[in-house]
Order: structure tokens, then C-alpha cells, then sequence
């Protein structure tokens, strides 16, 4: 456990124990740091655990109060929730990292860049304390030099923007929620790719959207199936990942790119094309949004699956009324995003940084791909997709097994498995066999050997 958990542990069991009430003021972060012998940083971190998590309240110019009791009761996880086998709990396992082996995951390991130069330079930054630095919120728009550094930065994959058409977003996932705020109501029937992205599932069921599956294919979706469902729906907008797909890896050939711009100009439907594993990805990756020019593309952005997961820092790329619009819901919602991170990632690509750490992250990704499929392979799994640059393998496992029952299993043994069928909007025997790999984690012995004996079992009629 980190410093930073010990110590929001410690003071959970306080609140837990009736030793600190509700409304109760804690030590301040000079005081804290002298009593549980740590850095004012570290308490800092422990302090914005537990406010993020519900249990502390910060009051401006007076401290940390005590927001909620019983801390640890309400930490328990029952045991329904005991492995990642729907939606919700497939996320909540990347957030709390209860397993030991993590092959379901979705994230780059801390352990890859904790080593490099960047992760020491995100250290120094991260030494300095908001009150020896002037902090501002910023324009509502982002960090106006990064901006700039973006546009410059999309001209080499053929994506011609200004700065006025790019909004800075909390990642990714902020960027997909404030296109589902303004574009989609109750009903509104919406094409998303599956097997895909299952966090923009839950978005846009708590929209009340209509979701309506295309099937993703090695080479990109069925756009026969698309141009069908669009005749029969009518929806306004298509969210698909063309590159280094996930889950399945696999990336979308550029006859197919071609195809669908066609028919999005032909039906007026909106690609909202998410490229979040961009900065790793040859340079000569054919993209959406530069064969259709912004017109009907909406394209997006992030660092925080490449500079670190940390780093919630992401951008969409739009025409400029759709920008301000944004823009303004951006402002409604969480008023900014962060100027600081921005600011650091800024200096990390100005300076060179970043793309040194690119060079080593992609050397590692090409290392590690290669011998997910062999080690893989070896172990019985024959069919396996990607990966095309990207994290993610996708791997079917052998007739008569299932996975999310296998799922189950591994995770008494310790060991994350993301079953396909949690990406899939309707059950079909391909998602069900399947399940996504991190290339990361793939050639861990425990896993490996897990996976040998079941399908060993499973060949024997076990």
C-alpha cells in the first residue's frame, strides 16, 4: 500500500471508530504531515482520496471537514461484485486493483513508465504546492499554448486545425460525455460499434439513448450493417474507434475509412472517431477526420493512455461552432479543465519529453505484443486479433468454453479477465468465447498456466 493509502486508511478506521464525527475538522496538511511522519504531498493525496470518495469536505480558508460516517462499512465489497463481470464492475476493478494478475485491463502499467525520464520529470513537477504558484482557472477552453502544440501536432496525421477548433476535456471519456450532453435525449437511437468501448455503453444508457449495434469486424465495421440500421433508425451519430481498436485491437483498413465518410455525407451522420492511441501509431495512419476534413467528423484525443493514466488530459477536434457550444456545456458541468495538467504536458512536449518516452513506450508495446502471441498460442489460444499498434488483444478461447465463466474462475485464483461478451451490446457465440487482452500482462506465468489447464480440461471433456 502507498503512504497516500495508509494514511486515508488511518483516518477512515477514525471516522469508522467514532474518533472523528461528522463535521469534525481534521489536522490541516502542515499537522498531518508532522503526525504520520509523510510529505505535505502525501497527505494531500490522502486528503483528495477521501474527498473524492464522499468522506471528507474541503471548506476554503478553513481546512478538511468530516463529510460522511462509518467509512469502512461502506468500503466493503460484497461478494456479487467478487469479479469483473459486468459493466460497472469491469471499471470499478481498473479504478480499485484487487487482482494480483491483470490481463482484463485497460490501462498501461504504472511499471512501464515509472523508470523513464518522463515519470521523473512528472515527480519534479508534482513537488510543486499550489500556494507557491499563481493558480488560475484558466480559459474555459484549455491551456491556449497546448492548443497550439495539438493543431501543429495533428498536421502530421493529415488533421488540419486551428486552436479555436479544439476543446481541452478531463481524457477521453470527458470528451464523449459532453458530445452525448449535446447531442443526444431520451430515445434518440445512437450506432456505436460491437464488440466496443463499454464505459460509452453506460454514457449513453444514462442518456436514455437507443443504442444500436454495429458489428466490428478485423478491418472495421460492417458498413453494409451500418447503412441497413441507418435507413431503419435514423440516428444522428456514429461513435467508433477506427485505430487500434478496443477491445478487439484491430484497425480499420482505409478502403473501408473511404466508404464510410461516403455514406456518412450521403445519410448526414455524424463519426464521432475516437483516437486515443494516436501518439504511439505510425505516423502514416490514415484517420477519419483527415479524409473528411472536420466537416462530418468529430474527432478526439488523449494522453492519459500514453503519458500516464494519471494525467486526465484529453481534446476534441470540431468545427469552431460546435467547439464554442461544447465549450459552454464544458463551463456548465465541471467549470474547467485542469490549467496545471495541461501546463505540464505542455512543457513535456515542448521540451522533447514526450516524444523520447513515445520511442521507449513504443519499442515496449512491440516487445510485449510479440510475445502475448506467442505465449498465448502456445497455450492453446489459436485465434487471436491485433494488436494493431494498441494495448489490446482479442482472443477466443476454444469451442465449449465460455468466458465469462472463465472469468469467474480466474478470479478465484487471483487473476483480472475481461470477458467479450461485457463489450458486446446483444450476446452472440464469438463475444462469448472471446475475452480482451492487455499485451502487458499477457505472458505472466500465472495466467499462462491458468489458461493451459483450462483449456487442457476443456480438450479432454472436462
Amino acid at each position: 500500500m502507498s503512504r497516500a493509502g495508509w494514511v486515508a486508511d488511518s483516518i477512515l478506521k477514525a471516522i469508522d471508530d467514532g474518533r472523528l464525527q461528522t463535521g469534525a475538522r481534521v489536522a490541516s496538511i502542515r499537522e498531518a504531515a508532522r503526525q504520520f511522519g509523510v510529505s505535505k504531498n502525501t497527505i494531500i493525496d490522502a486528503y483528495d482520496r477521501l474527498t473524492a470518495m464522499g468522506y471528507l469536505e474541503a471548506k476554503r480558508g478553513s481546512g478538511f471537514f468530516v463529510s460522511r460516517p462509518q467509512a469502512h462499512k461502506a468500503l466493503e465489497k460484497p461478494e456479487h461484485v467478487s469479479e469483473a463481470v459486468d459493466t460497472v464492475s469491469l471499471l470499478r476493478e481498473q479504478l480499485e486493483g484487487r487482482f494480483s494478475v491483470r490481463a482484463g485491463d485497460g490501462r498501461v502499467p504504472s511499471s512501464w513508465t515509472a523508470g523513464l525520464e518522463l515519470a521523473r520529470r512528472l515527480r519534479q513537477r508534482g513537488g510543486i504546492h499550489t500556494d507557491e504558484i499563481e493558480v488560475e482557472y484558466g480559459q474555459p477552453q484549455g491551456y491556449p499554448p497546448l492548443r497550439e502544440l495539438i493543431a501543429q501536432t495533428l498536421v502530421e496525421r493529415s488533421v488540419h486545425v486551428s486552436a479555436s477548433q479544439l476543446l481541452m476535456t478531463f481524457g477521453a471519456n470527458h470528451a464523449l460525455d459532453l458530445i452525448i450532453r449535446h447531442f443526444v435525449g431520451p430515445g434518440d437511437a445512437v450506432l456505436v460499434e460491437s464488440p466496443g468501448y463499454y464505459p460509452l455503453f453506460g454514457k449513453l444508457r444514462l442518456a436514455r439513448a437507443q443504442l444500436v449495434g454495429v458489428t466490428r469486424h478485423d478491418d472495421g465495421p460492417d458498413l453494409d450493417q451500418l447503412e441497413a440500421h441507418i435507413r431503419q433508425y435514423r440516428p444522428r451519430l456514429f461513435f467508433l474507434q477506427p485505430n487500434a481498436h478496443n477491445p478487439t485491437g484491430t484497425s480499420m483498413s482505409l478502403n473501408k475509412m473511404h466508404r464510410l465518410v461516403n455514406i456518412a455525407n450521403r445519410h448526414g451522420v455524424i463519426l464521432v472517431e475516437d483516437d486515443i492511441f494516436a501518439d504511439i501509431l505510425p505516423r502514416a495512419t490514415p484517420r477519419l477526420a483527415a479524409l473528411d476534413g472536420l466537416e462530418r467528423v468529430i474527432y478526439l484525443g488523449s494522453f492519459s493512455k500514453t503519458m500516464s493514466t494519471g494525467l486526465r488530459c484529453g481534446f476534441i477536434a470540431g468545427s469552431e461552432s460546435l467547439i464554442k457550444v461544447l465549450t459552454d456545456i464544458k463551463m456548465l458541468t465541471v467549470v474547467n479543465s485542469s490549467a496545471l495538467t495541461e501546463m505540464l504536458v505542455h512543457d513535456l512536449m515542448l521540451r522533447g519529453r514526450y516524444r523520447r518516452h513515445l520511442k521507449q513506450l513504443r519499442e515496449r508495446i512491440g516487445k510485449a505484443s510479440a510475445l502475448a502471441m506467442q505465449e498465448l498460442s502456445g497455450v492453446g489460444l489459436s485465434d487471436i486479433q491485433g494488436p494493431d499498434g494498441g494495448l489490446y488483444l482479442w482472443a477466443k478461447l476454444p469451442p465449449g468454453m465460455d468466458a465469462v465463466s472463465l472469468a469467474k474462475h480466474a478470479s478465484q485464483h487471483g487473476i483480472f479477465i475481461a470477458p467479450g461478451a461485457l463489450f458486446a451490446l446483444e450476446a452472440n457465440d464469438d463475444c462469448n468465447r472471446a475475452m480482451r487482452v492487455n499485451i502487458a500482462h499477457a505472458a505472466d506465468h500465472r495466467l499462462l498456466s491458468f489458461l493451459s489447464r483450462e483449456c487442457l480440461q476443456t480438450g479432454n471433456g472436462h
